[in-house]
């Protein structure tokens, strides 16, 4: 069996050094659409896209701790630790979660620790949680865990693990808005790190199963977290703690997302449902929580 779960979960941590500069946090937030915002008349130059894209009053996006320093690490990385042998062919990304334990900074260095946290046989396919913890100086800036789903390799009589479905949010949206995507949008975020050809190369993404390259699912995180802070949070980044959400479906460059959004006064969260509008409403993104201040 290429993944051999015991292997996995017992081999040590590895951690490196990690940083980031303000044209890192630029790249990875004009790869989710900053600066080009459908409901603005000139969003280049608009007050609250400049404080994703001008380095003068940048403010970081939580997002961006999925490619600091590493492009994408819970995915690609994780398919190099011990006991963990499977074709990259194979493997989607399944889900993201990620939990902020203080605001980004533009410009940073950091300790990145990576460990596999989980090893799951869904049947048809098993699931690998890659968890990434990062530090500085003054402490822990986030953990990040990313969901590995790779088909084919279930059925070993493993664990489970646990459901990632909750129940659907009930009434209508408190908001809902629409972002396109660029035809280059997944040419531009993988300048971020995230070099899978399954983004890039039509003869790999038809190997893999797509009629053509498909965005990366954490551009799309991206996008809704950053339609999530703009229109609910006042676009106060540093208001997120926490955002998870499970993968659904695939975006493809040229389309457009449909984000709904209800508020949960109850515990300070969002909930989020994104859907592709021209596939008839196709979900993307599922289960999808941001928590907040």
């Amino acid at each position: 069996m290429p993944i051999d779960a015991a292997k996995a979960l017992a081999a040590e941590p590895r951690s490196g050094e990690i940083s980031w500069t303000a044209k890192d946090v630029q790249l990875y937030h004009l790869g989710i659409g900053a600066g080009a915002h459908p409901d603005k008349p000139s969003p280049a130059t608009d007050p609250d896209e400049l404080r994703y894209t001008l380095e003068s009053r940048l403010h970081v996006l939580p997002s961006f701790a999925t490619v600091a320093g590493a492009g994408s690490p819970g995915v690609i990385s994780g398919l190099s630790m011990p006991g963990v042998e499977v074709d990259l062919a194979r493997v989607l990304h399944g889900g993201q979660s990620l939990e902020i334990h203080r605001p980004l900074p533009a410009e940073g260095t950091a300790t990145a620790t990576s460990r596999i946290a989980g090893v799951y046989d869904k049947g048809k396919a098993a699931v690998l949680v890659m968890r990434t913890e990062v530090a500085d100086a003054d402490g822990p800036l986030w953990t990040n865990d990313a969901q590995i789903f790779v088909r084919g390799e279930g059925g070993w009589g493993g664990d489970r693990g646990p459901s990632a479905r909750l129940e659907p949010p009930t009434g209508e949206p408190d908001r809902v808005v629409e972002r396109p995507v660029r035809e280059d949008q997944a040419l531009l975020y993988r300048l971020s790190g995230d070099y899978n050809p399954l983004h890039a190369d039509p003869e790999f993404a038809k190997l893999a199963g797509f009629d053509r390259p498909i965005l990366h699912g954490l551009c799309t995180y991206g996008i809704t977290l950053k339609a999530v802070v703009d229109t609910l949070l006042g676009g106060d980044v540093s208001r997120v703690r926490a955002y998870t959400t499970r993968f659904a479906g695939v975006v493809y460059p040229g389309e457009t997302l449909r984000v709904r959004m209800w508020r949960q006064e109850q515990d300070t969260s969002v909930r989020v449902a994104v859907s592709v509008i021209e596939r008839g409403d196709a979900a993307v993104l599922a289960d999808t929580v941001v928590q907040h201040s």
